[in-house]
Order: C-alpha cells, then structure tokens, then sequence
C-alpha cells in the first residue's frame, strides 16, 4: 500500500476549494482512493462552502472566487 499526494478542486456557486488529500493506491480495482478522514474534509469544506462561510472552508482548503470574463 502507498499513497500520494493530490489536489481535489471543490467547486460550489461562485468560489473553487483547493484540498490537500492522500490517495491510497493498494493495487486492487478499487485503488486510488481517499482515507475516511480525507472524505470527511472534502464533505466539511464543501458544506462550508455551500453555507457561505469561508472562514470554516479555509481550514482546511485554499479558496478562489470564480469571476466570469466574458458573457
């Protein structure tokens, strides 16, 4: 078993969040994937995000606003 380290982009209404996750590859069919705690992040900073409150997604991701360019 080995993991590596990968970047998830989280992406709710106007803003993108960056999470730093491992992904554990065993070499079954089932390989890559996250940890129980990895998941648990994902879901926290997405719901954060979801609710507007990017205080709470900053601790545990970077996060960018979307702004369109063209329309």
């Amino acid at each position: 078993m080995t993991t590596r380290s990968h970047r998830k982009l989280i992406h709710e209404g106007k803003y993108v969040a960056e999470v730093d996750v491992k992904l554990i590859e065993t070499g079954s069919s089932w390989s890559p994937y996250l940890s129980l705690d990895d998941a648990y992040k994902i879901d926290d900073v997405r719901d954060a995000l979801r609710r507007g409150d990017l205080k709470a997604a900053s601790r545990h991701a970077r996060i960018f606003a979307l702004t369109p360019v063209a329309v």
